[in-house]
Parts: C-alpha cells; structure tokens; sequence
C-alpha cells in the first residue's frame, strides 16, 4: 500500500462495484463507501503500513489450531500431506507461499491479516479433513436439489465426490479433485455441451480421457495424475476423477446436454 490513488486502486475498485452490481466507475462515492466499510473492519497499523502483526501462530507452536490452519491451506493447495497438530517446516512454506501471492509480508508466521485471508478463501474444514479420513463420496453428503431430478453429474466440492443421479436416483459414486487457488473449478448448474473420448489439452499437452465438457473448457475426464498422487496435486480447473475403468463407464452414459451441477453440501 502506498497511500496514492493510482491506477491499480482504481482497478480495484471498479472490480469491487462490478461485483456488486454498481457503476463501475472506479471512483469511491458514498454507495461504494457504504458497502465496503460494512463488508470490512478497520485496518490495524500493521495493515496500513504492510507490516506483519503478531505472530497468532508460528513455528513450534502445537495444537489443534494448528492442524485448522493446515486443512485450510491444504484446501487451496499450499499445504501437502497429512496435516497435524505440529507447526513445523511444511507449515512455514505454506504460509510463505500463501502470504506471497497475496501480497502480504511473508513470514511464514500466522498474524491476524493471514488468517483472515485464511478464512475468507477456504471453508470451515470437516471432521475428515482434520483426521487425513477419505470420506466415501456417497456417505451421507447432500445431493444438491438442481440434481434430484433429470439426468445430473452431480460435483460435490465438500465431499470430493461425483454422482451420476437418474431421476434421483444415484446410479454411480466417485471420487474427484478440483482446480488449485488460482485455476477454480467454477460452481453453478451446467450442461455438457462436447464430449471427447480422447482429448488432449490444447494449453497443457496432457491427454484428458473421456473429457465431458461443461463450462469454457472446463471438463470431467480422467487424470492419470490423480490416480498417482491423489489429493497432494490439484487440476487447473477440471474435475479429475481416477478411476478409469468407471469413468470409462460413465462416459458411456451420459449424453450432451445432461446437468452439471458443482456445489458444496
């Protein structure tokens, strides 16, 4: 921060109003004003100068708050592994990764202004998440509404699953990674709009086998490196499934124009 009124705060705000619908102008008037302070607290002195504050957590700390803050950065794909209750080299790196892309003082220590960021990016982790558990996809997480009824793959952010739902009925389960922080895979209701046995990725070179196409090159396909490394990778926006054989399947399946509906239970 630098305390000009200079281009990037001018993009900033007009990001700011478009995402609520108001002029976007780039100019904070009163409506601007009114909705960002109500949205926000009052920064700290460290916040305003971009000093890092006092260490909530740093290394050597223990703790079941510790292990909170390590199933958070997992969900973003800063941290890798088993989380645990100790704060140690693996934590530091996550927290100086996480504090370098959001231009924050990196540390490698947890003061307030990370852990807020912290909070906003990720959700509160599950009783899995915190225990290294894999819950079974189909165990007791909600099927969203949009998929009781039609033909629905039905995305499970929270329980890393996918179901393939005939007029309500689950016909088939299986386990999905998804995109990293900066490569989100998008949430709503879709369609499959192509559908390619053998596609290769035109960005990235890797083969994505049994790609069903739902959103702007976003896909369900198949991810060799998901079957290898499991939940320590993420995609760069796609679902991943790895199971070959099933997903061989369901492609088999499902039909252009069926629903795709991403959400978290």
């Amino acid at each position: 921060m630098t305390g000009r009124y200079d281009r990037v705060t001018r993009v900033g705000v007009r990001g700011f109003q478009a995402k609520r619908g108001f002029a976007a102008t780039g100019t904070v008037d009163p409506r601007t004003w009114r909705r960002l302070v109500r949205m926000t607290r009052t920064p700290s002195q460290d916040e305003l100068f971009n000093r890092a504050g006092p260490a909530l957590f740093e290394k050597g700390d223990q703790g079941r708050a510790v292990r909170v803050v390590q199933a958070r950065l997992r969900q973003l794909a800063w941290f890798f592994g088993d989380v645990s209750d100790r704060y140690g080299d693996r934590t530091v790196a996550a927290v100086r990764g996480f504090q370098a892309k959001r231009h924050v003082p990196v540390t490698g220590k947890v003061d307030r202004r990370t852990l807020d960021l912290l909070v906003q990016m990720t959700s509160t982790p599950t009783a899995d998440q915190l225990a290294n558990r894999k819950p079974d996809p189909a165990d007791g997480a909600r099927l969203d509404a949009r998929c009781r009824s039609g033909r629905a793959l039905c995305i499970d952010k929270t329980s890393d699953s996918l179901r393939w739902v005939v007029d309500g009925r689950v016909r088939t389960s299986l386990d999905v990674r998804f995109g990293a922080e900066y490569t989100p895979t998008r949430e709503g209701l879709f369609s499959v709009y192509w559908k390619d046995r053998d596609h290769v990725s035109d960005l990235y070179g890797s083969a994505m086998p049994f790609s069903m196409f739902f959103s702007r090159g976003q896909a369900v396909h198949y991810s060799s490196d998901f079957a290898a490394r499991g939940y320590a990778g993420a995609s760069h926006g796609c679902v991943n499934v790895r199971d070959y054989s099933a997903l061989a399947s369901l492609f088999d399946q499902v039909r252009t124009g069926d629903k795709v509906v991403v959400y978290r239970s």
